[in-house]
């Protein structure tokens, strides 16, 4: 399986998405994660650490790795151009395009679908993230907004908790961040949207 994680928009947890997926995937079979962005974010968490539990490259280092791994992740460059988007729908299974619930991401999300259907993607997913916890209702309005304008939207979706920065800091996926009793609920988030992910 390939799963391509791109948006419009900075700051609504593209990377963040790409590292839980691939966590997800490595648990079925050997997954890949190919680093296209510039800010090499996905290598960065990485680092910090002792490791993620999958392989990290670079996009130039990904020609040589891919065809050891049964799944490969891609975390994208922010703003890809038509050019580039059309490359990247060509080239994967799946596209997931995540979207935190605040007017401006919800704007630049409009502009990317309209340029996925320009380009004739239909294989992608908008994916709700950093979702306020209750009684703030912005992820259900955003749900309900999506809906409504017909956006290809996975049913789970990812809520904002404190962890997601501890795991970005200790360079390990959430479900390994310790002294954190959110940190567990911030990865069946993630455990739902790759179930559906792959059904």
């Amino acid at each position: 399986m390939i799963v391509t994680v791109a948006s419009f928009k900075g700051g609504v947890g593209k990377t963040t998405s790409a590292i839980h997926i691939a966590s997800y995937l490595q648990q079925q079979k050997p997954t890949l994660l190919i680093d296209g962005d510039a800010n090499r974010s996905s290598l960065r968490w990485h680092r910090r650490g002792p490791g993620l539990p999958f392989k990290v490259c670079d996009e130039m280092q990904g020609p040589r790795f891919a065809r050891e791994y049964e799944h490969i992740v891609i975390d994208t460059a922010a703003r890809p151009s038509p050019d580039e988007l059309e490359t990247l729908t060509e080239g994967c299974d799946v596209l997931v395009v995540p979207c935190s619930p605040d007017a401006l991401s919800m704007d630049v999300l409009g502009e990317m679908v309209d340029s996925l259907r320009g380009v004739k993607m239909e294989r992608f997913r908008v994916l709700l993230t950093m979702v306020p916890p209750k009684p703030n209702t912005d992820g259900q309005e955003a749900k309900e907004t999506l809906e409504e304008l017909g956006f290809p939207l996975l049913e789970g979706f990812v809520r904002w908790y404190h962890a997601f920065k501890k795991a970005a800091v200790a360079g390990v996926p959430v479900c390994d961040v310790k002294r954190d009793p959110n940190a567990k609920e911030a990865w069946k988030d993630y455990e739902t949207v790759c179930r559906e992910l792959c059904r």
